[in-house]
């Protein structure tokens, strides 16, 4: 529906655009089960720059409760070794040559309450990217020439709708990330 630059396509986009972002940083989140995507995000020392775990080497996931990143390059082992100690995942590589592989230990009680408060976190602030872009919506609908009252009435309560939706999708995904993180 679009009325005079009053796009709700274009919101629905942007929320959703923060639901994905959402989901990447939860994946992030240990949940005691072996994951590439916990060591993606990692920036290594490389040849004078930062780059991403991947481009230093293969991530692979052998077993359920281990990493294993070959590295490409023999003299970025130690480099890739540091990256992974320096990431604050409480994790410990252990070096095999040319491999870097990680054990992931089972998770404690206290740190699973722990990463519940994190993903918690990350939760609201989706929430509120959420409700920043229906202020945005609501603020463009005011604001546009030739809408009538009657116009914007709908069209504020499509946008409060289209929130309210988003919202919803954010407290499921935090529901799952939070039973899969309690999950023993």
């Amino acid at each position: 529906m679009s009325a005079n630059g009053i796009d709700i396509t274009e919101l629905r986009k942007r929320m959703e655009g923060t639901i994905t972002s959402l989901k990447s940083e939860f994946s992030g989140l240990r949940t005691g089960r072996a994951s590439a995507s916990l060591v993606e995000p990692i920036m290594v020392d490389a040849y004078g720059s930062k780059m991403p775990m991947n481009q230093v080497g293969t991530i692979g996931v052998p077993e359920p409760r281990m990493i294993n990143i070959q590295v490409w390059d023999k003299g970025m082992v130690g480099a890739v070794e540091k990256a992974v100690r320096e990431a604050g995942l409480g994790i410990n590589p252990v070096v095999d040559g040319q491999n870097v592989r990680i054990p992931i230990p089972p998770l404690t009680e206290e740190r699973r309450v722990e990463l519940t408060k994190v993903a918690s976190k990350y939760a609201e602030q989706t929430k509120v990217a959420i409700r920043n872009v229906r202020r945005e919506g609501m603020e463009s609908i005011k604001k546009a020439d030739g809408v009538g009252e009657d116009d914007q009435k709908k069209l504020s309560e499509n946008v409060q709708k289209l929130t309210d939706e988003m919202v919803k999708k954010v407290d499921e995904a935090y529901t799952a990330k939070e039973a899969e993180i309690m999950q023993v």
